[in-house]
């Protein structure tokens, strides 16, 4: 009942009009004022993606997800196209939709049309893409510079558009004077934002990567690294409270990780001491981990 009702309110005779008069571009054009602003159903086919969409990678499993709900709900929130000339179409929002609607073998997508200049194309995916939880802080960094750059934004205005404050607005774009790999790091998982603000102040490229290679190797925290950006500053030598791992533990962590299922982890102090971490996902795991170990 929900899909037929759905299926009346997209429009009827939408699809007609723009056989009739394909060459719908403006407000001005003959009939826009019945085309936009409405929700018709358009072929997949007919949709090219954003060229300004500032998101490169896509969860595939997270695609499924929202395919397998498609399958089963239809696509709630219709997505979002801008007209372009023919019967051609152009996403400005909703590519996760039209993505999962093609992975599922869907030939159309419920969509609202609007009319919008190139301009308005790159700031909308780039503030909509901002608005997102999931993404990385470099990916934000870089969303706002667009901005910047190809909108001519101030700082100040910026902070306005995306309703931050332009404190965390600067925060952010200060990431991006950091070496390209501390910002891969970052993008990767291997640090987080705390850890990239920390070293923003550490000029000398190769002092960053060295510090960055510490963090990893010793998993240090926001505070610990903040400490070692601190002694290079003044000149003091770095303290630490671990000790590299010796070859002879480092020769078996693959061997132990292999017996148990699972990536272990190793650390060791100053004076010899450590302990081994095994991770576990449920009750099930940790008893079979635990009927390994005995």
């Amino acid at each position: 009942m929900a899909k037929a009702t759905r299926k009346q309110a997209l429009g009827r005779g939408l699809s007609a009009l723009l056989q009739d008069a394909p060459n719908i571009n403006s407000a001005s054009d003959k009939n826009a004022d019945k085309l936009v602003g409405s929700i018709i159903d358009i072929a997949l086919n007919l949709i090219e993606v954003n060229p300004f969409q500032p998101r490169t990678h896509f969860n595939e499993e997270a695609l499924q997800e929202l395919g397998s709900s498609i399958k089963e709900l239809g696509v709630i929130q219709p997505i979002t196209v801008r007209k372009l000339e023919g019967n051609k179409f152009q996403l400005v929002s909703g590519e996760r939709r039209y993505r999962a609607s093609k992975l599922i073998g869907n030939t159309t997508v419920p969509a609202y049309i609007r009319l919008a200049n190139d301009q308005e194309m790159l700031e909308m995916a780039l503030v909509e893409n901002i608005q997102r939880k999931n993404l990385d802080p470099i990916e934000v960094a870089l969303s706002y510079q667009r901005l910047i750059d190809e909108i001519q934004l101030t700082q100040e205005e910026l902070s306005i558009r995306v309703g931050k404050k332009r404190s965390t607005v600067t925060n952010y774009l200060r990431l991006l004077k950091l070496d390209p790999i501390l910002q891969t790091g970052m993008r990767d998982g291997f640090i987080s934002m705390g850890h990239g603000r920390a070293m923003i102040n550490v000029e000398n490229s190769l002092d960053q990567l060295a510090i960055y290679e510490k963090i990893i190797r010793e998993k240090l925290s926001v505070r610990q690294t903040e400490e070692v950006v601190k002694n290079l500053k003044s000149g003091s030598p770095t303290k630490s409270n671990k000790k590299e791992i010796p070859a002879f533990i480092r020769n078996s962590v693959t061997d132990i990780s292999e017996y148990v299922g699972h990536k272990i982890a190793i650390t060791i102090n100053t004076n010899g001491k450590g302990k081994i971490s095994i991770p576990f996902h449920s009750e099930e795991d940790f008893n079979r981990i635990k009927n390994l170990l005995k």
